[in-house]
């Protein structure tokens, strides 16, 4: 009687633990004791952001103007040039300055022109963006003017990075009869041709450069 009750207790017993093993199986998802087949509950990663075609079809650079290119001042012969005025400065209140050194300078001027906005037109063919960019500003009469026609040295360039896709300097005429009162103008590059852009990192600038022409102008003037 002993050893039927040893035998009944030892097979109990067994039961018992089968039990608990099936049913930490099932609160495991029905992993093994190994881990194969384990549920993986880590929710993925995020997707990585993307320029829809959509939105590049649609990309078209804007147009900036960089620091000290908005104004272009021209002085009568033998006044020494004055230094450079800030982009914020007005073309007018710059006229009227007669303060410290700039006194002698003021009364030389001839003309001053300041650009009061840009804008840009886009259009794609072939994989090539094309970009018709236009400048308006305006010309306030010196106390060394006269009627005329008056030149302005205009720069329009695309650039890729530190890569300089496009650049051509404008030399534009602008017919300027009355000494009394600022004279506005508008000048359009309409052939800024570069390659179609894979990505939104384009940058365009217009402003006065009266630097000497660059070596992609005088290619440009050869051809």
């Amino acid at each position: 009687m002993a050893f039927h009750s040893f035998n009944g207790r030892f097979v109990a017993g067994l039961a018992f633990t089968g039990f608990m093993l099936t049913a930490a199986g099932c609160q495991s998802g029905g992993s093994s004791m190994l881990g194969f087949g384990k549920k993986d509950t880590t929710p993925p990663p995020p997707p990585d952001p993307k320029v829809l075609a959509s939105q590049l079809q649609a990309y078209c650079p804007k147009v900036t103007l960089r620091d000290g290119t908005a104004f272009f001042n021209t002085y009568a012969k033998g006044n020494q040039k004055p230094r450079k005025k800030a982009a914020a400065q007005d073309a007018e209140a710059a006229a009227l300055d007669a303060s410290g050194d700039q006194q002698d300078d003021s009364a030389k001027v001839i003309y001053q022109a300041s650009i009061t906005d840009v804008t840009r037109d886009c259009n794609r063919a072939n994989g090539t963006l094309t970009m018709k960019i236009a400048v308006a500003g305006k010309v306030v009469p010196g106390p060394m003017f006269s009627p005329g026609t008056i030149t302005m040295p205009i720069r329009v360039a695309v650039m890729h990075g530190t890569e300089v896709l496009y650049s051509q300097l404008h030399q534009h005429q602008v017919q300027v009869t009355n000494p009394s009162s600022a004279t506005q103008f508008v000048f359009t590059d309409s052939n800024v041709v570069v390659p179609e852009p894979t990505a939104q990192d384009y940058q365009a600038f217009a402003g006065y450069d009266e630097g000497p022409a660059k070596k992609t102008d005088k290619i440009a003037a050869a051809e």
